[in-house]
């Protein structure tokens, strides 16, 4: 279970919304959703092996990052943190698509976590100039990717994302353009190559 620490003089509600809503919560809300859809309890199932490599491989590493003092915290806030961060999540990333394809996984699944990749490379060539929203990218990605396999009533999740965007704004950990630009990346990167896939 992860907790919340607020710091002296932080909003307590950006806190709870930032790390609530990080990309974590919506990955396994997308595997989760969109397994259910695919296959229900199968679907599931491989929602959960896709979850594996895209949420759960990633936050163990960044956890054994922070122990170890190579992280100053699980957001990976500092932009050279964040790139090896990024490329370490696309490798395991890239192990579940291909786990997935050979294990035969039904085509929305790989194409869900495909779009998660595809994102996630559009991130890391962001990055190194310029501290990218991944907070926005993700939760747009997702609402974008839920919306496309539930139809438009999904749209009503659209307050989250801006939610999420504020909280990072409200934190400081991002500008405003930051977070609409990566709101905006993380959207049309994941609806193009989910919708191309699928």
């Amino acid at each position: 279970m992860t907790t919340t620490t607020t710091l002296p003089g932080e909003s307590r509600t950006a806190r709870l919304l930032t790390d609530g809503l990080d990309p974590k919560t919506w990955i396994i809300a997308d595997t989760l959703l969109i397994g259910w859809h695919t296959g229900r309890l199968a679907g599931i199932g491989w929602g959960l092996l896709g979850c594996l490599f895209a949420a759960v491989i990633p936050l163990a590493f960044i956890k054994h990052g922070i122990r170890r003092g190579r992280w100053t915290d699980r957001h990976a806030g500092q932009r050279h943190q964040r790139i090896i961060v990024l490329a370490f999540v696309i490798g395991s990333v890239t192990t579940g698509i291909l786990l997935l394809w050979t294990f035969g996984a039904p085509r929305a699944m790989i194409a869900l976590i495909a779009a998660m990749l595809a994102t996630l490379a559009a991130l890391l060539a962001v990055t190194p100039v310029w501290k990218i929203s991944v907070h926005a990218a993700v939760s747009g990605g997702s609402v974008a990717m839920l919306a496309m396999t539930y139809g438009s009533w999904a749209l009503l999740a659209c307050p989250l994302v801006a939610a999420v965007g504020w909280s990072r704004v409200e934190l400081r950990d991002h500008t405003a353009a930051q977070v609409v630009v990566g709101t905006a990346v993380g959207t049309a990167v994941a609806a193009a190559a989910f919708g191309l896939i699928r």
